[in-house]
């Protein structure tokens, strides 16, 4: 079974920065894009960054020139680099990945369990 596990939120002033990762376990067979999203109280879900399998990166125009998204194939992992944390990036953070287990043939869209990140002062 595969699973997304984050880690790595908390409460960080104005300005302050933080590191939250992500690691994908089970009967994988290969990961193909890794993304990071965002959910703030009373608004949808958005993306913040995403990473390819092979390295080629995107942002949320929001996030741009602070945030740093960054993968290690070899060991299943994303994180992403928040610096200059703004209040308006209160929310829950969710790791998300498009892996094939080794029991399926297609490719499969899973999701961490969450990570609350709280920009306060």
């Amino acid at each position: 079974q595969v699973q997304l596990v984050e880690s790595g939120g908390g409460l960080v002033q104005p300005g302050g920065s933080l590191r939250l990762s992500c690691a994908a376990s089970g009967s994988i067979f290969s990961i193909n894009d890794m993304d990071w999203y965002r959910q703030a109280p009373g608004k949808q879900r958005e993306l913040v960054a995403s990473i390819s399998k092979g390295g080629r990166t995107n942002y949320a125009d929001s996030v741009k020139g602070r945030f740093t998204i960054s993968r290690d194939n070899a060991k299943k992992t994303v994180s992403l680099q928040m610096n200059s944390l703004k209040p308006e990036d209160t929310a829950v953070y969710y790791c998300n990945a498009a892996i094939q287990a080794r029991e399926l043939g297609y490719s499969s869209s899973y999701w961490g369990q969450g990570t609350q990140v709280t920009v306060s002062s």
